[in-house]
């Protein structure tokens, strides 16, 4: 009995090793950056099908005790210790990084590779309080002249009194554009390929003003400009992508966070309001507003370590508001199975649920379901245009309460194979 109990942990040991490989060396995706950072909730990807999330925020409290992980043997694992992805903070060090790299295609951009560089760091090593701060960056390059950089930094200051986040894009790749609203992104001729030249940069200070409470001030600013524009067979009216975008704005958020960990969360919630005011007189080429509200909801379930998360999310326009900040469906957290640059229109809501199953070691497997809708006004969102989605995921510890995501997503009519760093909400 237990020589048949060692080989069947054997062998799913080496059906996960299994799935790693194949998955690192399957990453695809189909236009680098299509949504802006005022779309994605701290969400950055190398394209539409290949993630990375942003929202690496660690527990300080588990930085030490919770990096003795099983150790488990082969090749896999000595690989990916090598890369920095041995399960371990090393405290020692000014920033410890992960580098993960790996190859991808996809149509528009044809053969590329994406390297991902997860960084963490203690800015105070007295400070017992603070969650690790993190540095995210991940860049990319393609056959066909696709090049892109993202960088997304959370630092945490004062005993967790203070947090102050960048976030930055520069990136030239394709993008797609079926036009406005359900029925005009629904229709596959619709499509209208582009090149999309895109910077943005949003930093922003946030101040603890009780147990579980925040208020925050920041700045976004973001630029966008189409090229070589092909309109295939479409009929959309896609004449705003000949006029260059540039938006800049101001931000106020507050929220309610009673979650044990901002990173990996096993149980508490998260309410927040985000208001964000582009104004021609800060520099932006029109005037237009974007409120975000988010709730989110993580349950342990019993000692078995898994968790059910659900999470509702709706993000509101007013205003002149141009083409690269519309409200968007899809991507690798907003409704994951979708193309991120197709379904666009000025109001979106969405809610999704997901069961995070614990598997021994560092590895676990995710389920997933959520429908979200689109309207040109709020009283228009219906339930007979709504957007199904629902997958499986892989997911592997690269360092404490950090871990890489590997999805596939199905939609309606489209799918989606994503490459993350940490859970979609």
């Amino acid at each position: 009995m237990m020589l048949n109990r060692t080989k069947l942990h054997r062998t799913k040991l080496y059906r996960t090793h299994l799935l790693l490989t194949s998955s690192l060396l399957l990453m695809t995706g189909q236009s680098a950056f299509a949504e802006t950072r005022s779309q994605t909730d701290d969400t950055l990807y190398v394209n539409s099908s290949t993630y990375v999330d942003s929202s690496n925020n660690l527990d300080n409290s588990n930085k030490v005790d919770e990096s003795a992980h099983v150790k488990q043997g082969g090749w896999i694992d000595g690989l990916l210790e090598n890369l920095g992805a041995d399960g371990e903070y090393n405290q020692d060090k000014v920033i410890d990084f992960s580098v993960l790299p790996g190859p991808f295609y996809n149509p528009e951009m044809s053969f590329g590779v994406g390297v991902s560089a997860i960084g963490l760091y203690q800015v105070d090593k007295e400070d017992q309080v603070s969650q690790l701060s993190t540095l995210i960056i991940n860049g990319f390059a393609s056959a066909n002249g696709a090049l892109g950089i993202a960088v997304a930094n959370k630092t945490f200051l004062q005993q967790d009194t203070l947090r102050f986040y960048v976030d930055a894009v520069i990136a030239d790749a394709p993008e797609v554009y079926y036009g406005r609203g359900y029925d005009e992104n629904r229709q596959d001729d619709n499509k209208v390929t582009f090149d999309n030249q895109q910077l943005s940069l949003a930093p922003s200070l946030r101040k603890r003003i009780s147990a579980q409470s925040f208020i925050g001030i920041g700045m976004d600013f973001n630029y966008s400009s189409a090229n070589d524009i092909d309109n295939l067979e479409s009929t959309v009216d896609s004449s705003m992508l000949l006029e260059s975008s540039r938006s800049v704005g101001a931000s106020l958020l507050i929220n309610y966070d009673s979650r044990d960990s901002v990173l990996s969360p096993r149980s508490g919630r998260l309410v927040e309001l985000d208001s964000k005011w582009y104004r021609q007189e800060f520099g932006s080429q029109s005037d237009f507003n974007v409120q975000s509200l988010l709730y989110s909801e993580y349950l342990s379930i019993g000692e078995s370590g898994d968790v059910l998360a659900w999470q509702v999310h709706g993000r509101f326009t007013q205003g002149d508001v141009p083409w690269d900040q519309l409200s968007a469906l899809g991507g690798g957290g907003l409704l994951r199975g979708y193309n991120s640059g197709r379904y666009r229109d000025e109001q979106m809501l969405l809610a999704q649920v997901e069961y995070r199953l614990n598997l021994p070691g560092r590895h676990g497997m995710v389920f997933w379901g959520g429908a979200g809708g689109l309207a040109d006004n709020i009283d228009k969102l219906s339930t007979d245009e709504l957007l199904p989605t629902a997958g499986v995921g892989y997911r592997f510890e690269v360092k404490p309460k950090v871990n890489l995501r590997l999805d596939m997503g199905f939609g309606n009519g489209d799918s989606g194979f994503y490459f993350n760093v940490n859970e979609a909400f």
